[in-house]
């Protein structure tokens, strides 16, 4: 009979002969399906994506460079919320410079027609940004840099906003600048750090200039 199939070109079937399956009917291993693995590609790609959103938001708005020297030329105070007045006045009774620059372009820069007491050896200016965002502030410090020659600033601001207004003044003022964080309530975080994505994207794509 095995001479027959020989004859014939068939494979036989019997004990000394396994079967061989070819084609579709061949048994294979098993398979991981497609849908699976796009699934944990995508998923993949959506964590590098949220870790690195959660790294750049910690180093630009939660913990960004913060301190300035024993002195500066001049102290910045930009307009926002936190206690900025405070703290902006604080540095200058403590003469870290000899001028200090406040900004009135919100409601948070003090109370009344009066920018700020009088500091023994201080001058102080007061200014309306225009327009009013950090942009005319720091277009404003810009000039006043180079009208008086100033070689390094101090802004104040608060941490959120930190980066950005960095960002800013570094485009319109070639010295050195330093940020000084005033406090802020708690509860003002998460609105703070998402208005500062969207101003921040802004500032570096859409705003290059000074």
């Amino acid at each position: 009979m095995t001479k027959i199939h020989a004859a014939l070109g068939l494979r036989g079937t019997g004990p000394d002969r396994p079967t061989r399956l070819t084609g579709p009917d061949r048994p294979t291993g098993p398979r991981r399906p497609r849908g699976r693995r796009r699934f944990l590609t995508v998923a993949a790609a959506i964590l590098v994506l949220l870790a690195g959103l959660g790294v750049t938001t910690a180093r630009w708005f939660v913990w960004p460079p913060r301190g300035m020297p024993a002195r500066v030329d001049a102290i910045v105070m930009l307009g926002g919320p936190g206690d900025r007045l405070r703290t902006t006045l604080a540095l200058a009774w403590a003469h870290r410079a000899p001028v200090v620059v406040i900004s009135r372009g919100s409601r948070y820069w003090g109370h009344g027609s009066v920018c700020a007491p009088p500091i023994p050896r201080v001058r102080v200016i007061c200014f309306t940004p225009r327009p009013a965002t950090t942009r005319g502030e720091a277009e404003f410090a810009g000039r006043l840099a180079q009208r008086y020659h100033w070689r390094s600033i101090a802004l104040v601001t608060i941490t959120p906003q930190a980066t950005r207004g960095r960002l800013r003044v570094q485009r319109c003022f070639p010295g050195r600048v330093y940020v000084v964080t005033a406090p802020f309530p708690a509860r003002e975080w998460p609105y703070e750090i998402a208005y500062e994505w969207g101003a921040t994207v802004k500032a570096l794509f859409l705003q290059q200039g000074c």
